[in-house]
């Protein structure tokens, strides 16, 4: 093994795979560690098995082979050492699929090890790793590399769970609001409509994706007090949220989506950058969806609305513009 590899810190690696929580981010990060592992002249790819198993991150491989559907020798739950390299592979696939890996360099490959990753059971992807010298892979290589495979099962699992919970979580919300606003004709689609406004600023303030999604339960949830009268509905709306700590700054967003920047607004006569800043994007999304007008927003920029808020939607109408 390299030196490299040998002194890497495992908290380092541990970082670098949740510095891109996907499970795309965490197949990469884990080829590049594999490789480490095996002391380089490696190159490989991740499968991940939902339905028809796809090629989700490679290592030393044309990013062409990304999201191509594969199949091959990675359906036992145990690692395997082929010692003829990709022939199963080739035997797998259809010949377009042959021409493929053919031009991504695969067919001469002398020796692969395919190391299954698995959660609770279940075999959720696999890395294949290709040797492209004719050295071996030792019995300590190919053990530190599924410990390896092994850890990271689980986290892929959880992952997985979450992408599910959040797709659930939208569904559910979506739902629970467009039952509230039938109520009210004139307000159907309404929090729709301030959630995808309110996501197109904020992607333009360049919020990351975590910001983002509490941005957009925040922008889909605002008006939900309503659902007990016009009066406080803010506050109303947070306390709906107030045994999800996860919308925490979402809950923040709702309590605050009717305060001004000049300090007249409600509940807490908050003013300028006190107002949370999901609530200050909250307001000028939802000012441009009831008026339809831009220059109606721009008179309140420094009165009621933030003028930086107001310059991203600005931005944000130009370049829907073309």
């Amino acid at each position: 093994m390299n030196g490299a590899a040998a002194q890497q810190d495992p908290t380092q690696v541990l970082s670098e795979l949740l510095a891109r929580p996907s499970v795309e981010g965490i197949m990469e990060n884990a080829l590049l560690r594999s490789a480490h592992l095996l002391g380089g002249n490696i190159n490989g790819f991740a499968v991940l098995r939902r339905g028809q198993d796809k090629v989700v991150a490679v290592y030393g491989y044309p990013r062409s082979l990304v999201g191509q559907n594969l199949s091959g020798p990675w359906t036992a739950q145990r690692p395997r050492i082929l010692s003829d390299g990709a022939a199963e592979l080739f035997e797998a696939n259809s010949p377009d699929l042959q021409r493929q890996l053919d031009s991504a360099g695969m067919r001469g490959v002398p020796l692969s090890f395919v190391v299954p990753v698995g959660d609770r059971g279940r075999t959720v992807g696999a890395l294949v790793l290709d040797r492209t010298s004719s050295e071996g892979i030792s019995p300590t290589q190919q053990e530190a590399v599924t410990r390896w495979a092994n850890a990271l099962g689980p986290l892929i699992g959880m992952l997985e769970a979450r992408d599910e919970w959040q797709q659930a979580a939208r569904q559910i919300t979506s739902a629970v609001v467009e039952a509230v606003e039938s109520q009210e004709f004139e307000a159907l689609g309404h929090a729709q409509a301030v959630a995808e406004s309110s996501v197109r600023i904020g992607r333009a303030m360049n919020l990351t994706g975590r910001e983002l999604e509490q941005l957009w339960f925040a922008a889909t949830l605002h008006d939900l007090g309503k659902i007990h009268g016009e009066e406080g509905h803010p506050l109303v709306g947070a306390n709906f949220l107030h045994a999800a700590p996860n919308l925490a700054e979402a809950q923040k967003a709702i309590r605050h989506h009717h305060e001004r920047w000049d300090g007249q607004g409600e509940p807490d006569k908050l003013s300028g950058e006190d107002i949370p800043l999901y609530s200050r994007i909250l307001a000028v999304a939802n000012a441009y969806v009831r008026t339809g007008d831009l220059e109606r927003v721009r008179a309140q920029a420094e009165k009621g609305l933030d003028p930086r808020v107001v310059l991203a939607l600005e931005t944000v109408l130009a370049k829907a513009r073309g």
